[in-house]
């Protein structure tokens, strides 16, 4: 395909973005990365709320990084959702929508008036994805739980999976729990489009945190469903069947490496220790993990890479997320991507991990700042005299 007009792989396919924090709004940002042409409904005046959580007291052009990260590429729209009016433009609106996306708690959509039944009596094709926290029908959503990250990392048994034997469970360094579920969220989207342009007809969708995060640990899971056995952590920290020594992270001279892969014999001979080689990889690898540990701080990390890259032993070096982003803005620059906010001026990402060679993914907008694109898009899909009138109501 020639790509003399790129085209994003979902150009024509607009969606009607309900979503707040982090597992809606990655999930649409995907899409809009694709092409699609998101329209993100905001409430007046302040928006959406995460835009006001700064990352160490400070805001990025008004807004937090985290609504920065996970709205590129959409526009944005404030509608009082509470006013029939706001509602009624909304539901107008999707007559010529693909996709609704929304990720409240379970049935705050269907008391506001903009479930899927109501979306589907003017739009019999469109496509309705929800996520949430811990699904519709779990005794979790019907106590009211609430669907946050760090409480499904404890539910799920990733806490419990992460950090050594001797310390208390540790959660993942990042929201694991949202990202898993919003590219759940995606993949379900997509599936959706390619049914309705196969068979004609649209349909609900749903995933939750609590069953994607399950769903990520696959392996432990099958394991204890099939296995009989129950997880211990070891003092590599991580509560695995297989993973045996040296399979952890070690200090060194200056900071630390892991290492994931390698015989203990030859371990033991690029440290200089015949006892690792003599330990039992699996029953004796808390075992393993001190003397190893006594043995990397002889070195900096930069001379044992060099040497376990010589004797191809899977290891790397361990670094802050300020190492990881200069090494992107050093040596491989392409991953990056530059916008220009209204507010904020040029700001840089991590773009979109996926390369489509014939669509390509495309970065056009930075994230939009509140009801930026109001009057464009309730003009383009309504008409002036609408977006006047709703403007009267305080509907915007």
């Amino acid at each position: 395909m020639s790509t003399a007009k790129q085209v994003g792989a979902l150009e024509g396919i607009r969606v009607l973005d309900f979503t707040q924090m982090m597992l809606g709004p990655l999930c649409t940002q995907n899409l809009a990365d694709l092409g699609a042409d998101v329209i993100k409904v905001e409430r007046p005046g302040k928006g959406e709320w995460i835009r006001s959580m700064p990352i160490l007291g400070e805001l990025v052009g008004g807004d937090g990084a985290a609504f920065h990260a996970f709205n590129r590429n959409k526009r944005s729209i404030t509608v009082n959702l509470k006013a029939e009016e706001g509602r009624a433009a909304l539901l107008e609106m999707a007559k010529n929508c693909d996709v609704v996306v929304e990720n409240y708690r379970s049935g705050v959509m269907d008391r506001l008036g903009l479930g899927y039944e109501d979306f589907k009596e003017v739009n019999p094709k469109i496509i309705y994805a929800s996520g949430n926290g811990w699904g519709t029908y779990s005794y979790l959503a019907k106590d009211n739980w609430p669907g946050q990250d760090l409480l499904i990392q404890a539910m799920s048994g990733i806490m419990f999976n992460t950090g050594k034997k001797s310390d208390a469970p540790t959660a993942c360094g990042t929201a694991v729990a949202d990202f898993a579920a919003s590219q759940a969220l995606a993949i379900g989207i997509l599936g959706a489009i390619i049914a309705r342009n196969t068979h004609g007809v649209g349909q609900k969708l749903e995933t939750n945190l609590y069953s994607a995060t399950l769903a990520m640990m696959g392996q432990e899971n099958f394991a204890v469903l099939n296995q009989d056995i129950a997880l211990e952590r070891s003092e590599a920290g991580i509560a695995s069947a297989w993973n045996d020594a040296p399979y952890g992270s070690y200090p060194t001279k200056d900071g630390w490496v892991c290492i994931a892969m390698c015989p203990l014999d030859k371990l033991g001979d690029i440290l200089g220790s015949e006892e690792l080689g003599k330990l039992d990889s699996w029953e004796e690898r808390n075992e393993a993990k001190r003397l190893i540990e006594s043995l990397t701080v002889a070195k900096s990390t930069e001379e044992w890479m060099k040497q376990f890259r010589e004797q191809d032993v899977w290891a790397a070096p361990i670094r802050n997320a300020h190492e990881a982003m200069q090494e992107l803005v050093d040596l491989d620059s392409g991953r990056l991507v530059t916008m220009q906010h209204p507010v904020a001026g040029e700001v840089k990402a991590v773009g979109n991990p996926i390369t489509l060679y014939g669509t390509p993914v495309q970065t056009k907008s930075a994230a939009p700042t509140v009801g930026q694109h109001t009057e464009e898009v309730i003009t383009e899909m309504l008409g002036e005299d609408t977006y006047r009138k709703l403007g009267e109501a305080g509907a915007l």
